[in-house]
């Protein structure tokens, strides 16, 4: 407890939250824009709170839950899907509606929040490893990272896309780490580093590589599409 390696940890589950907290602050945004200024404050501070308390209770369930055989290998090959998701996915918030009342608006955002949350509640829980305190510790510091940093966390990657591809491979370390991990697989990874590491960059590599892939290709669809529609126009 409190090593490099905890810190190094908790480091990790922090950039998680954040990266995975844009979602978080176009809901918020969203749901508490018809409000007064003066509710507008206390919506974003109860409706986050109650999303990170149901985000604790869950993550600590799924850390719970990784320790039954095998399920941390398949939570690790979900979060390499997210992973790649974050690269490629393209997300509409039109269903999120604003709320004329305070608790009207604390609910949306804590129903929201935890309908949209699975992701990171399987990233947190598989980067603490096991460890409850990591979990409660880095989702509290999320508090003020959700509410205040997620803006401009959302500005930063729409001026630096390469933001969203490391963060992707974090989420793919994280993933690879999971399945390593997983006490089933002792016989394979636990004595062979060199098996570990190779499996990890490859993976890594499949999701980041894949995710440019898969956005080059719609990139081109998007150009073609473009060029097709000033054709018809003349």
């Amino acid at each position: 407890m409190f090593s490099l390696q905890f810190f190094g940890s908790l480091l990790q589950i922090v950039f998680i939250d954040l990266l995975l907290a844009g979602d978080n602050a176009i809901v918020i945004g969203l749901a508490a824009r018809n409000l007064p200024k003066h509710n507008q404050r206390k919506a974003i501070w109860y409706g986050t709170g109650g999303a990170i308390l149901i985000r604790v209770v869950a993550t600590l369930l799924v850390v719970s839950l990784l320790k039954i055989p095998f399920l941390q290998a398949v939570g690790g090959v979900v979060l390499l899907w997210i992973a790649y998701k974050l690269l490629v996915q393209e997300d509409s918030h039109e269903e999120i509606k604003a709320s004329n009342s305070l608790w009207g608006a604390v609910r949306t955002i804590v129903i929201a929040d935890a309908a949209m949350g699975l992701d990171n509640v399987i990233a947190v829980a598989g980067a603490a490893h096991g460890n409850d305190l990591l979990v409660i510790l880095g989702l509290l510091i999320s508090i003020p990272v959700v509410v205040w940093g997620s803006t401009l966390f959302v500005r930063l990657i729409n001026r630096f896309p390469w933001i969203v591809y490391f963060g992707s491979g974090v989420l793919a370390y994280t993933a690879a780490k999971m399945i390593t991990h997983e006490p089933r697989f002792d016989g394979l990874f636990h004595d062979n580093p060199v098996v570990t590491w190779t499996f990890v960059a490859a993976m890594i590599a499949v999701v980041v590589l894949g995710g440019m892939w898969t956005n080059a290709i719609k990139a081109r669809k998007e150009r073609e599409k473009g060029l097709a529609n000033g054709d018809a126009r003349k």
